[in-house]
């Protein structure tokens, strides 16, 4: 009799066991799984002192399925000032996306461009200020179109002033019109001197 409980304790620790191992087994193979599964992203930096030589780079990374993620205008360490642009994709990323830069020192001009590239089918993905080689400020303004994807198109609006409080009051009349934000810098422009520069959009009604 006690052999016998004896056999079936030695039966069930070994049937344990194996239990165990079947569920170890598992789970490293499911973490191995996660690990092949988990895309990798690659990264590409654009730095040029051209606005012009910029828009042609963009359009070039992304036949190579690199997509627009920020951009940053400034004085970097070997190149003097420059707009710089950081570019991702996926593991298998297919070229989808074309861009559009826009610079200028005059705001009246961006709001008529950033019209006539939204009904071109691109939309606002950044934007930054740019001192030029002759000392000037443009602001420049990326966008972005899904060659994929037929996107409704927006109806921008840009507000440009020196003042805090103007800024609100024009904001809050926008916002009324439904108009939202979608991105601001501080530049000195052609005209208006140091001014906050507000782009904010809609979608256009048919």
């Amino acid at each position: 009799m006690r052999r016998t409980c004896d056999r079936l304790v030695a039966q069930k620790r070994f049937v344990l066991v194996l239990l165990v191992s079947a569920l170890s087994a598992t789970q490293l193979g499911g973490s191995s799984v996660a690990a092949q599964e988990r895309a990798t992203i690659e990264y590409r930096v654009l730095a040029t002192n051209k606005t012009s030589t910029m828009e042609r780079e963009l359009n070039e990374a992304t036949e190579a399925g690199y997509r627009f993620q920020t951009v940053m205008g400034g004085e970097t360490s070997f190149g003097g000032n420059e707009v710089v642009v950081v570019m991702s994709r996926a593991t298998g990323a297919k070229a989808r996306f074309a861009y559009r830069l826009l610079a200028t020192s005059k705001t009246s001009t961006m709001q008529k461009e950033l019209q006539g590239a939204s009904d071109a089918g691109f939309h606002y993905r950044g934007q930054t200020v740019f001192e030029t080689a002759l000392g000037g400020h443009e602001i420049v303004v990326i966008l972005e179109r899904d060659k994929d994807v037929e996107e409704q198109p927006y109806e921008y609006k840009l507000i440009a002033t020196s003042r805090t409080g103007t800024l609100q009051k024009e904001l809050v009349n926008a916002g009324t019109s439904g108009f939202e934000i979608v991105g601001m810098t501080v530049s000195k422009t052609a005209l208006g001197g140091s001014e906050l520069v507000t782009i904010m959009r809609r979608l256009k009604t048919p």
